[in-house]
């Protein structure tokens, strides 16, 4: 009998930590503070519908769950479900290392975009924790890793204001392009000239050049390219890929 009492407080003991380390749980998962390893994040991939659906983005992670027709199993971006996919949201590579949390190699505009891709996400959906691994440490501290790309997106975004700067004095070209058809340029003042960016901005996207009108007084300037097979008075140029 003693031994049957003595059980007792051993079982209430069992249970009420057991109820602790749920509640704690429950309670870090809904405040934003859990912490998630990459394979824990894995389990929240829109294929169990007991569990929410769960993205990763520069080691922030997010409830997409009510986006479900989109980040659910078979939806157009279940890739980027129960994973930090970060280099994805601007290289469109969705399949094998291009469903990866490195930046490694990236311009400072594109990523300067995926920053803002997370910032979307902060205003749109839940933000439930951390991922632990490249942009934040076992105890949820920021990595020097994470600091550089904030400052890398900080120089993206200098860049791009500059380029408007620069590029606004000099009129860009208009420009159309259809599957029928191709690509087109024209300017309504002016003649359509390829124009080389400078190296800094060149450098930090895949356009290294840009098409803006010229008056005819400009024409002489160096470094304007006319467009293939295109007249040098002509207004309006074929674009050839």
């Amino acid at each position: 009998m003693v031994g049957k009492m003595a059980t007792f407080p051993f079982l209430g003991i069992t249970v009420f930590v057991a109820l602790i380390a749920f509640l704690t749980f429950h309670f870090k998962f809904n405040s934003g503070q859990r912490l998630f390893s990459p394979e824990e994040l894995a389990l929240y991939n829109g294929t169990d519908e007991s569990l929410p659906i769960l993205l990763g983005i520069i080691g922030s992670v997010f409830d997409v769950t009510k986006g479900k027709s989109h980040y659910g199993s078979g939806g157009g971006y279940n890739h980027f479900a129960g994973r930090d996919a970060s280099r994805a949201f601007v290289s469109g590579n969705f399949t094998g290392e291009g469903l990866t949390d490195s930046l490694r190699g990236l311009s400072s505009t594109e990523v300067k975009s995926i920053v803002e891709w997370r910032n979307f996400y902060f205003k749109t959906y839940k933000y439930v924790g951390k991922v632990v691994g490249r942009y934040y440490d076992s105890q949820g501290h920021p990595t020097k890793y994470l600091k550089g790309v904030e400052a890398k997106a900080a120089r993206g975004a200098q860049l791009l204001e500059k380029q408007k700067i620069e590029e606004s004095k000099q009129p860009s070209c208009n420009s159309r392009w259809s599957q029928d058809e191709g690509g087109e340029v024209w300017c309504d003042a002016g003649f359509p000239r390829l124009v080389q960016r400078p190296l800094e901005i060149a450098l930090t996207g895949k356009m290294s050049k840009r098409c803006a009108c010229f008056e005819e007084n400009q024409l002489s300037q160096t470094g304007l390219e006319v467009y293939a097979g295109c007249d040098y008075h002509a207004k309006r140029c074929k674009v050839l890929n």
